[in-house]
């Protein structure tokens, strides 16, 4: 079956729904002079509730994502959704572009024209990409899986290649952050006859089992780094790998729930030293937090957490010996960012960038930073 256009709508009935539901939240109360210490903050989630109840727009966002080209097709019986754009310039190189939680196909809102077309943004039109961008399996609008293992970052990455291979491109790259930096390091060493390299703004890759012995202090620095934000920051991995099904209740119901869940992070993973909006706007956290409400996927996206703590594969024990590029944002997820000579250990490191500033979600933070470090690392590989 041949891709389908997609055109995002969500009824008028959906969008009354959510305003019923903020309008009766029930508040929870909070320690007094707490601020974000406990989680997200109650009168900046208060603040933020009350903006999509009385101001924001979804109907001029909906029309916002749907300049974008998307379609539909079916993977061996699955519905995966995916924006596609094709390049303006003499060769413009595939590339697959995929994003991470709690984020959306939305992230690749802000770099897709420069990507496809670098002459109207003051670039070279030999840099032109053709953009792949799809929802990731269980997200936005893609189909719903409800089966188990369906969140595996091989599964995906099988999923990607034959995406692509069905829309023609037999040599590509790839590049991502979060979830994405994992399933495009996968995509370049699974199907490395295809990817001409990866390029990740997250180190979503690690040495060998038995190369993961600290090699210097910068090394040992970074492993402890590691370990206190697993102890105080990677809770919600923990749920979210464990029992996901008993959260979804709640961030399913409540929008305030899922608002509170999902700012939290945004502002946690980026450089906004403590004031969320100094990165974002209120319509960008809307539209990405209303993805997950009007598609009803908080609770799927969270599966990919599951498949992964349960998945013997989930560390890939081999180098990756496809061309690696990196892009090293300052408030990355963690505290210290791995150094070079542990990366190195897991693949092929012939592009390093490091910025200061910028965070987790760079191609929304820093569009600019990033599409210029893509374009110089696929520069020499096209």
């Amino acid at each position: 079956m041949p891709p389908a256009p997609y055109t995002i709508h969500v009824p008028d009935d959906a969008i009354a729904d959510l305003k019923e539901r903020l309008a009766r939240t029930r508040w929870p109360g909070e320690i007094a002079g707490s601020g974000w210490e406990y989680g997200a903050n109650l009168a900046y989630v208060q603040e933020l509730c009350s903006y999509w109840l009385n101001d924001f727009d979804w109907r001029a966002q909906e029309a916002r994502l749907n300049a974008m080209s998307q379609f539909s097709t079916d993977l061996d019986g699955y519905a995966l959704h995916y924006v596609h754009e094709h390049g303006l310039g003499p060769d413009p190189l595939p590339l697959i572009f995929s994003h991470g939680w709690p984020g959306s196909i939305f992230e690749v809102s802000k770099i897709l024209g420069p990507l496809t077309d670098p002459a109207a943004h003051g670039g070279d039109p030999a840099d032109a990409f053709s953009v792949v961008a799809p929802s990731l399996p269980g997200y936005g609008f893609s189909q719903l899986p409800d089966f188990p293992g369906f969140g595996k970052a091989n599964h995906t990455a099988d999923l990607w290649a034959r995406l692509m291979a069905g829309l023609g491109y037999d040599r590509y790259g790839a590049q991502g952050g979060d979830w994405g930096a994992g399933i495009s390091a996968r995509l370049a060493h699974r199907h490395r006859n295809h990817v001409v390299g990866a390029h990740l703004n997250m180190i979503a890759v690690a040495p060998p089992r038995a190369e993961r012995t600290p090699q210097s202090p910068e090394e040992e620095a970074f492993l402890k780094s590691r370990r206190v934000w697993d102890r105080e920051e990677a809770g919600y991995q923990k749920i979210q790998g464990t029992k996901p099904q008993t959260l979804a209740y709640g961030l399913t119901d409540s929008p305030a729930g899922l608002a509170g869940w999902i700012v939290e992070k945004f502002r946690s993973w980026s450089d906004c030293h403590g004031d969320v909006e100094t990165r974002f706007s209120k319509d960008e956290l809307l539209t990405n937090i209303s993805i997950y409400w009007f598609s009803g996927t908080i609770n799927t996206s969270m599966h990919r957490y599951q498949a992964s703590a349960h998945d013997p594969e989930a560390q890939l024990d081999e180098r990756i010996e496809t061309p690696m590029g990196f892009a090293i944002f300052p408030a990355e997820i963690g505290i210290d960012p791995p150094p070079r000579s542990w990366v190195e250990r897991a693949c092929n490191v012939v592009h390093w960038s490091e910025f200061d500033r910028g965070g987790h979600f760079a191609a929304l933070e820093e569009p600019e930073l990033l599409v210029q470090d893509i374009r110089d690392f696929f520069r020499p590989l096209r």
